[in-house]
Formats: structure tokens, sequence, C-alpha cells
């Protein structure tokens, strides 16, 4: 099997992650660094011999496959181009900035039979592919991804940028339709909102209680998950899954019995993983991952979060 060309499109902070990544795929030769600063392109590609463009249509003919981790207000753009030039995506989150956006590119990747996905990377956290298929029938989750401030991913508010990640999570988790959102948050340090809360009530009842900040001292990714005999946390920071599962029975004293299981994983490689599974796809291997309509769902509930939060700031 000949291996597939890889591009990297947007070299930033992530950017460069995904050159590393890709460069060290066995079965992918990592072709093109490609990014409108022509000097940091030629330092990043110098780390792995890949040529260098500053433009996406340069790219026409000469990749496969391409990951997209430029600023969210060039996704529509970028990716478009490289649709049209018949090249596989994987499109960093957000996938765009409004579903508008979002319905031209699951609908042109459609139309060219080509893999979109979408950088949901929390996907691939090992805690939570252990416990995914004990999630059965949440009732009430609650969710915490708290960070420090940093400079980047500011041209999004704190729903966009971190939030997002667990809404990804609970829709993938939840079957059910959304049936309310509410939502507050404020701005602190950037002109956009930098912590929020949102209620998220399902039309079968399950409520997620989400929270997200980008201007907390520590940082914090736990979700727990509550359903029928069965309480589930997980901590993707730690890598940590623990379920706590009622039994048939009662103990000597009279009190439920309770199994109780903790499981810890050694430090991998999410987003390692995440490039492997869109690899698959396009080879036509089922693998993981989200894909551009999850993607799209996914965001029509962010900005409805953000959207609610705005209606309450009286913006």
């Amino acid at each position: 099997m000949s291996k597939l060309r890889a591009a990297v499109v947007g070299v930033g902070y992530f950017g460069s992650r995904h050159v590393d990544k890709w460069a060290a795929l066995e079965d992918v030769e990592l072709a093109y660094v490609v990014d409108r600063d022509a000097e940091l392109a030629r330092k990043v590609a110098r780390r792995t011999g890949a040529a260098v463009a500053v433009d996406p249509a340069q790219l026409a003919g000469k990749v496969d496959v391409a990951s997209v981790a430029v600023p969210t207000e060039h996704h529509c753009a970028v990716a478009s181009t490289l649709l049209d030039a018949g090249i596989h995506l994987l499109v960093e989150k957000p996938l765009t900035r409004t579903l508008e956006e979002a319905d031209r590119l699951v609908a042109t990747a459609e139309a060219r039979g080509l893999e979109l996905r979408v950088g949901h990377l929390e996907r691939f956290n090992p805690a939570l592919v252990a416990v995914r298929e004990r999630i059965v029938r949440p009732r009430f989750m609650e969710c915490h991804r708290l960070a420090p401030f940093k400079p980047r991913s500011t041209d999004v508010d704190v729903v966009l940028d971190l939030m997002i990640h667990d809404i990804d999570i609970i829709l993938s988790l939840v079957g059910a339709e959304v049936a309310e959102v509410r939502a507050s948050g404020v701005p602190v340090l950037t002109g956009s909102v930098d912590i929020a809360n949102a209620r998220i009530e399902f039309a079968d009842g399950c409520v997620a209680n989400v929270t997200a900040s980008r201007v907390s001292a520590k940082s914090m990714r736990k979700l727990r998950v509550f359903q029928p005999d069965t309480y589930v946390s997980i901590d993707f920071e730690a890598r940590e899954c623990a379920v706590a599962r009622k039994l048939p029975g009662e103990t000597r004293d009279g009190m439920p019995k309770i199994d109780h299981e903790l499981r810890r994983f050694a430090q991998g490689d999410s987003l390692e993983a995440e490039l492997r599974a869109f690899v698959d796809a396009v080879r036509g291997r089922a693998r993981p991952g989200a894909t551009g309509r999850e993607g799209r769902r996914a965001l029509d509930l962010a900005l409805a979060v953000s959207h609610r939060i705005r209606d309450g700031l009286g913006r």
C-alpha cells in the first residue's frame, strides 16, 4: 500500500505539533508545510524535510490528506480550497465560525466522497475510551474544563475554545435531541467570554451542567456521569477513570453492595491516535473520531450556548 502524502496548513503552536506527528507516521509522507508566514513555514519544515508553500491552493494534486490548523476565521476558506482539490481533511475544532460555513464544508466533502474529520482530540483520551461503552443511559452529567490564561486561541470565546470539547463528548454519549439550553458567562481578560456555564437539557430527561474557564489558577478536565445504578468519573488530565456500580443484594449491615473500580493509564498521545484514525478512515477502515456532521452538531450547540450568554450580557 502506497504512502499517503500529507500536508499541514497553519503551523502555529498546534499546527507545529501536527507536523511532528504526521512526520512520525510510518505509512504517511509529510510532503508539505503551509503557512502564509513563509519564514515560519521554512523553520518548521526543516525538522522534517517537507517542502514549503504559502498558499493552500498550491497543494492541488500534490497531497492526499491535510490537517487544517489555521485560525478559526479562516477554516472555511482554507478547507473549501483543499476539498475542491480533492484532499481529505482533518480540521481543528471548532469546524468553522458559523453553521452556514460548516454546512458548506460538509456538503462539499460528501459530494466529492472525501473524509472530513474534526479535531475533537478528547475523544481519544484513553480514560474516556475505557468507559465509553459503559455509559448507556446517562441522567446527569457534570463537566469542568478549567485552564490558566494563554494568549493563543483568543480569536473565539471560551465556549468555542474549550467548552466545545465537552459538548462534543456529551452529544456523543446522549442519544436524545437537545430540548433547552441555559447559559451564563463573562469576559475577564479578553474582549470575549472567558468563563462560562451551561445547563443543557435533553428530550429524554438527561441534564448536563458544563463549566469552562480559561482564566483559572489551576487546570482541570473532568467529566462525571450519573446513570441508574452506576457512577462514572473521568479525569482527562490525569488519564484516570473510576466506576462505582451497585450490585444485587446488601451487605451484612444492610447497606447496598457497591463495586468500585479505578483505572489509570500511562501518558499516551491522543493527537497521534487521532491522526491514525483519520488515516484509517481515508483508507476505508472504520475508526472513531468526529465526522464533519458531528463537528457541525457540536458547533450548533456551542453557538447556542454563546448566544444565550450574549443575550444575558445584553450584547
